[in-house]
């Protein structure tokens, strides 16, 4: 399949980064950034949303409002992408103006790079926060999640997504939603308590 054109309007970029769970072991696979946007793809006018790699951020410096064309390819399987559409090229960037009549939140200047995102640490957000609040937002973040429900049995997987939040820790717009429940072989759940987002971001000052 060749590349298809899109072009559009940027209202959020984001980390793209992909969560595995192996009951109460997780790890981050770290892909770059997750653009949504307002415009064309494959000649259809519609939002959608691109995966870009960290380099292609790091040249372009993509943030919300600016305008971006280029050339992207449909994702291969769903259940580990948040994106519609990966492996972007011939990108161009149009700086555009955001508009924020007061200040921040959301944030949606230009996102930092992946690893500060990493030393940061994240704390779970409540979907309906994010789907709210939270979209355009750069410390918000979807990840597809892989779930290996039997370590014995690797080839056992569920999938979902789920929602966080980087962001300073005194932020008025951040709820934390229901502890996430993580399913286990023989029907165990492992059920990740509050404790687990305290310390992920313990080290941060309530400002940070």
């Amino acid at each position: 399949m060749g590349k298809i054109p899109f072009d559009g309007r940027v209202d959020s970029v984001q980390p793209r980064i992909r969560l595995l769970r192996s009951f109460d072991e997780v790890s981050h696979n770290y892909l770059g950034y997750a653009l949504r946007i307002t415009g064309s793809v494959a000649g259809v006018e519609r939002q959608f949303s691109v995966g870009i790699g960290k380099s292609a951020q790091a040249k372009q410096q993509f943030r919300v409002g600016d305008y971006i064309s280029g050339e992207c390819l449909p994702v291969a399987n769903p259940d580990l992408e948040v994106v519609d559409f990966y492996k972007a090229s011939s990108l161009w960037n149009t700086p555009g103006e955001w508009q924020q009549d007061v200040g921040p939140p959301p944030w949606c200047e230009i996102p930092p790079d992946l690893d500060v995102y990493r030393e940061r640490g994240h704390r779970r957000l409540a979907e309906y926060s994010y789907d709210t609040h939270c979209l355009a937002c750069m410390w918000g973040c979807r990840m597809a999640v892989e779930m290996i429900i039997d370590p014995w049995n690797p080839s056992r997987k569920e999938y979902r997504q789920e929602t966080f939040c980087y962001g300073p820790l005194n932020c008025s717009l951040y709820e934390a939603g229901p502890n996430r429940e993580v399913p286990g072989r023989q029907g165990m759940v492992y059920v990740e308590e509050d404790w687990v987002d305290e310390e992920n971001t313990s080290y941060r000052a309530d400002d940070e």
